[in-house]
């Protein structure tokens, strides 16, 4: 009986999944502006051998079936470092056969406590379903509203494009979760990071004037992100 309920748990995990996806490609609003795809190729394999122009890699030559399919996401998960979060990615750059399909992939796995930075993907939709544990995810608007909800297992969440968000584990085991982007390879903008560990350094008034702070709040925070 346990082992036709792990069978049961599993597709029902995977039919979540596809519905994920359906609602990512079937949806213009989220899928369109994404696409890169030249309409007269079905798809264009990445040449990660060849070097990059500002169009992106060239397609593969000699495609197989192998690039269809990946196994990366499989591979154990471990949250034991400072910020508690681990993830799997699946974009153009370990998993080629994505390349200008518009589309990303990440198992995440987030350790009781932990808390994915503010961060956003600009240009790109981000959705995503619990598949363990609780996660309290949020997302602000570019009028400052928070829109936010702790879930749970089997249940879905959506980010509009470009919009600064983040995921924390609120429960007492280890979370995880299946995210999709809008994007072959998504850029992230960390919060904190962009503030506070920029090269050249954002000038210390700036940052006084913008969180109405004294020089020593500003020279503490930027030595959480320089060390």
């Amino acid at each position: 009986m346990a082992h036709i309920s792990q069978i049961s748990s599993f597709l029902s995990r995977v039919l979540i999944f596809l519905a994920l996806c359906i609602t990512l490609f079937t949806n213009p609003t989220l899928a369109l502006p994404a696409l890169k795809l030249n309409p007269l190729q079905e798809f264009c394999v990445a040449d990660l051998q060849a070097t990059p122009t500002n169009s992106g890699f060239p397609c593969k030559s000699q495609v197989t079936s192998e690039d269809f399919f990946y196994s990366g996401l499989n591979t154990p998960l471990n949250t034991s470092n400072p910020k508690g979060i681990a993830a799997n990615p699946a974009n153009l750059l370990t998993f080629p056969g994505l390349n200008t399909l518009g589309i990303s992939m990440y198992n995440v796995a987030i350790a009781p406590g932990g808390y994915n930075q503010p961060h956003s993907h600009p240009g790109a939709t981000e959705a995503g379903v619990v598949i363990e544990g609780w996660v309290l995810v949020g997302f602000l608007t570019t009028n400052n509203t928070l829109y936010s909800k702790v879930i749970g297992p089997g249940d879905m969440f959506v980010i509009p494009p470009g919009l600064i968000h983040y995921e924390g584990n609120v429960g007492k085991t280890q979370c995880r979760l299946l995210t999709v982007v809008a994007d072959d390879l998504p850029s992230e903008v960390g919060v904190p990071h962009t503030l506070f560990a920029t090269k050249p350094a954002i000038p210390e008034a700036v940052l006084m004037a913008a969180f109405k702070a004294d020089s020593k709040t500003i020279d503490m925070l930027r030595s959480k992100f320089t060390t």
